[in-house]
């Protein structure tokens, strides 16, 4: 088993990879919700109001996805560590200047060869039902407490912009592209990815509307028919 380091802070280097990530993960959101670079030039105050907000939400979309890959791994026998990828912090803060997210700041990588498809499909799937619990427990908590919050815009924000990054990141994720979450499920069981996006389109019209539905279909039908042509061609092989 590889041991970790541990700095002079007590901090592993897994917890300082997750953090960086969660960091950028952090600013490039606010970016997108600020208006990208433009915005950001423009007004940047607008990115100082969502930074606080970005960071609460990713921090509990984002790293209990990724904890939940690890526990799941580790449950059925494999090592298990979360690793900052340096191109993929490029290329997340890149993409978020220009009003888009490619969410690639590192992942949680499993040691193993002994995972049957199942298990790889659970350990894959474990990220995105995450992703659905914390966006439930936001959503609770917005009817509970909604008319408590009607004159704390912020408050309100930080509960919308929450369940919004949560079912993002389970979408971003359940793309059919290796190695995202994804491409395992679906190899795995098409009727558990399919049931997986019909949950994630119906959060996301919840929270953003019919608006950003189009794009997002777009970008599925794509990655779908690049996953089925290279299964054929590999099937083929």
């Amino acid at each position: 088993m590889r041991i970790q380091h541990i700095d002079k802070l007590g901090l592993s280097q897994e917890v300082k990879d997750i953090l960086i990530a969660d960091a950028v993960l952090t600013v490039a959101f606010a970016l997108i919700f600020s208006g990208s670079v433009g915005g950001f030039l423009s007004k940047p105050s607008d990115f100082a109001y969502f930074l606080p907000i970005a960071f609460i939400a990713v921090s509990l979309s984002f790293i209990l996805h990724e904890y939940m890959h690890k526990i799941v791994a580790q449950r059925f026998g494999a090592i298990a560590a979360f690793k900052k990828w340096n191109t993929g912090i490029i290329i997340t803060l890149l993409s978020s200047m220009f009003g888009f997210l490619i969410g690639l700041p590192g992942a949680t990588m499993i040691y193993t060869n002994r995972f049957t498809i199942e298990e790889e499909g659970y350990v894959s799937l474990a990220g995105p039902l995450t992703n659905f619990v914390v966006f439930i427990v936001f959503f609770i908590f917005s009817l509970l407490f909604g008319n408590v919050l009607s004159g704390h815009s912020y408050l309100q924000n930080i509960f919308a912009v929450t369940m919004f990054i949560s079912v993002w990141l389970a979408f971003f994720n359940m793309l059919p592209i290796y190695p995202l979450d994804g491409s395992k499920v679906l190899r795995w069981n098409k009727g558990v990815y399919a049931v997986t996006l019909i949950i994630i389109f119906a959060f996301l019209y919840y929270i953003a509307g019919i608006a950003i539905m189009s794009s997002l279909v777009f970008a599925l039908v794509i990655a779908l028919m690049f996953y089925f042509f290279f299964s054929s061609g590999l099937r083929l092989v």
